[in-house]
């Protein structure tokens, strides 16, 4: 196919040979037993949880998953029921828990559009659910970690978005996901004050493979109709720019928030500061995948949220973290991953668990 030849191309010519469906075999196997950790992922299956799972079975340790699989996908985390150290559960964080963990990261969130769907158990997903991890990090003296959003403090002001904005929130709008994770970082200050560890994050628009087909997001948008040959469509003239971080680099620095001093206890912004006009995105993915589609503009919606650039200055000088990978290397691996979902022989826009 031109579209395998092109991405296979791309990847031999910058020397990215690096498979996101491998689990380096048992890695660490020697690791000292007292350093490894026993560590739950809160919504595994997620995109982000499952990469994130993976990186930490790397690394060692022991991984327990719970998802409620409303938005996260089983087939995420396939590959990693082989090691005996990942187990999963099917649950809800909005339900008590309780399990001897070391560190909780906390990934649980309908993803866009799904939260819209129901905006009460989103609600209660990012308040509730986060109130009984936090709960359990209590009882445990367990370190966790939060996902949190730069749209907590909401529509932004300033451009590029620092930590300390304080936000420009409409408590009356539609967004419950905001709200909700606005919410549940105060809740993680007021349990730091109990003697919690306590980590938090802000996630910037990242991508890469195993996103879901019907996520809204811009990137997979684009990708699944180039693949399809269909017309890749864009709200607006295609002047406005956005920033994309490729999921390696967020996990990355998801690992070294978890594992950085006591006291820095964030928010963190992790995001790519390198914007690009989102013609410039629509071309590139035209590009890599040899697709024939037309590029075509409508108009853009009323009230069509901006999407803050992040200002990432704190993690760069605290946590000796960047991004490393460019907007094309990060592309060719999604579009493969894309390219090898919808050439399935039986693929629906959404999955039924």
């Amino acid at each position: 196919m031109v579209l395998m030849e092109v991405v296979v191309n791309f990847l031999r010519n910058t020397g990215d040979n690096h498979s996101s469906g491998e689990i380096r075999s048992e890695q660490n196997a020697h690791r000292r037993q007292e350093d490894r950790k026993r560590i739950l992922v809160a919504g595994g299956a997620g995109f982000l949880g499952s990469h994130l799972c993976e990186r930490l079975l790397g690394a060692g340790h022991q991984v327990i998953c719970i998802d409620n699989f409303s938005t996260g996908l089983r087939r995420n985390i396939e590959h990693l029921k082989r090691s005996n150290a990942f187990s999963v559960i099917a649950g809800d964080i909005a339900e008590p828990i309780d399990l001897d963990v070391d560190e909780i990261y906390n990934l649980a969130y309908s993803a866009s559009p799904h939260y819209q769907a129901d905006p009460i158990h989103t609600t209660k997903t990012c308040v509730i659910g986060s109130l009984n991890l936090l709960e359990l990090a209590a009882r445990r003296r367990a370190r966790i970690f939060q996902a949190s959003t730069p749209e907590a403090p909401r529509e932004p002001n300033v451009q590029p978005q620092a930590e300390s904005y304080w936000g420009n929130v409409n408590p009356f709008g539609t967004h419950s996901y905001d709200r909700g994770k606005r919410c549940a970082e105060a809740m993680f200050f007021d349990f730091r004050k109990t003697q919690v560890g306590i980590k938090i994050i802000r996630i910037f628009n990242t991508y890469g493979p195993r996103m879901r087909v019907d996520d809204g997001r811009i990137i997979s948008n684009f990708i699944v109709q180039a693949l399809k040959g269909e017309n890749i469509t864009i709200y607006g003239n295609g002047s406005r720019t956005r920033s994309f971080c490729f999921i390696d680099d967020l996990i990355d620095g998801f690992v070294r928030v978890m594992a950085s001093s006591p006291s820095m206890t964030g928010p963190f912004n992790l995001g790519n500061p390198e914007e690009f006009t989102i013609d410039e995105l629509a071309e590139q993915v035209v590009q890599l995948t040899g697709s024939r589609s037309k590029i075509i503009h409508r108009p853009l919606p009323i009230n069509h949220p901006r999407q803050p650039r992040p200002d990432i200055s704190l993690a760069m000088r605290e946590l000796d973290w960047r991004p490393k990978v460019n907007l094309s290397a990060g592309l060719a691996r999604t579009i493969r991953y894309f390219d090898g979902l919808l050439a399935g022989a039986d693929q629906t826009l959404t999955e039924v668990v």
